[in-house]
């Protein structure tokens, strides 16, 4: 689908690509720039270069022209795709903010999967992906997004470099991998993006993630070394130790062992907010743990957070989540931030479905990450205008979900 502008909006988006042009600086760079975004916000199933410059040129026999211009743009020209998408960043949350009336203080890391066909586009592998449930030929982009109580914006996103094309010359020169690029786990490449977020003047208080960092411990410190309180998702096997009802600790045990031990009658039904069709609701158990991990930290000297417990009724199964949350917030308000996290899903159809952040069709570094700029240049323009004509109603922001969180 196209995004339809009005007058209002699309002198708008010409200050908004003006203050991106600023970064550009070359003419030619700008128009590029324009041409392609463009191209991404408008009609059209394949958001990939040579289609979008098909449709911006109308002429066949200078479409190949276009098409090679925006080539050279993606893959060969030099811009700063950071401070492009902090542009972009700072856009939209400020539209964000002012409607929901508070800040963008819940942050968001997650990950994806872009499909791919065979071996040569980079970082491509077979590997798993949540995005299809299974091992699969693909890219994965990390991402580090920020959330109102009311919207949520991707703010930067990176490329899973896998060991096999991180240790392999000739296919790191063949997509053009710089040098000082080196294997990094998702991890790594999400604290990076924190980091430079905060380099920028970014502000969060509140860190989101699943399992696949939550079960970090080094994870986890990071986010407090950066000032964040968190609420991750966390394994099964994960061992805590618990606190008795009289506050004592106890021996260490398996978060999974620790649930069926409690057993269904230490649950409760807690309701978050309303639904498309129902209230939401589900079963969880709070306990105060301490975690267990093999940090050289000692105990005693360890913070204490909740350890939850949800019961899906959904899938009958359990999910487990450490948060260090701090205890004077009520159960209802920390399951309603837990909760947030799940709205990067639609964040993901969005930027696959309509903006095309899987279709670029280029191998090389320089391509891909110039390729993501644009399209989180063009969703944050989308999330701007969604809040302005669709302001959240009273009672969506009345509830001070993270105004009591910060």
């Amino acid at each position: 689908m196209g995004y339809e502008l009005d007058a209002t909006a699309t002198g708008r988006l010409g200050e908004y690509f003006a203050e991106i042009g600023t970064v550009l600086r070359d003419k030619r760079k700008r128009a590029s720039f324009a041409t392609y975004a463009f191209g991404i916000l408008g009609d059209g199933e394949r958001k990939s270069a040579e289609p979008i410059a098909a449709r911006a040129c109308g002429d066949p026999e200078l479409a190949r022209a276009y098409h090679e211009r925006l080539l050279h743009f993606l893959g060969e020209a030099k811009w700063d795709d950071g401070k492009v998408r902090r542009i972009a960043a700072r856009y939209a949350m400020k539209a964000m903010e002012e409607q929901a009336g508070g800040p963008a203080n819940v942050w968001i890391i997650d990950d994806t999967g872009l499909l791919k066909q065979g071996e040569h586009s980079v970082g491509v592998q077979r590997q798993y992906t949540g995005s299809a449930g299974k091992i699969t030929n693909c890219q994965i982009a990390v991402t580090l997004s920020v959330a109102t109580s009311t919207d949520v914006v991707p703010i930067d996103a990176a490329l899973y470099l896998p060991e096999s094309w991180a240790d392999d010359a000739a296919r790191r020169k063949a997509a053009r991998v710089p040098e000082g690029v080196h294997f990094a786990t998702k991890i790594d490449l999400a604290v990076e993006m924190i980091c430079r977020a905060s380099l920028d003047g970014l502000v969060g208080d509140i860190m989101l993630a699943d399992s696949a960092y939550g079960e970090s411990s080094d994870f986890r410190a990071s986010m407090r070394s950066y000032g964040f309180d968190y609420a991750v998702g966390i394994r099964r096997p994960t061992k805590v130790f618990p606190f008795d009802a009289r506050g004592r600790l106890q021996d260490k045990i398996a978060v999974g062992e620790l649930a069926e031990r409690l057993g269904s009658k230490a649950f409760r039904r807690y309701s978050w907010r309303e639904g498309t069709k129902r209230r939401l609701s589900g079963h969880f158990i709070f306990r105060r743990v301490k975690a267990a991990h093999d940090d050289g930290s000692v105990l005693e000297k360890r913070e204490e957070q909740w350890l939850i417990i949800e019961w899906d009724d959904d899938c009958a199964k359990m999910k487990f989540y450490l948060t260090t949350l701090p205890r004077r917030m009520s159960k209802k308000q920390i399951i309603r931030i837990l909760k947030e996290r799940w709205r990067t899903e639609r964040v993901y159809e969005e930027l696959k479905g309509e903006l095309g952040f899987d279709h670029f069709e280029g191998r090389s570094w320089p391509g891909w990450h110039h390729h993501v700029s644009v399209v989180l240049c063009c969703y944050a323009f989308v999330v701007a205008e969604r809040v302005r004509r669709f302001p959240p109603s009273v009672a969506a922001t009345a509830d001070g979900t993270h105004q009591c969180a910060a």
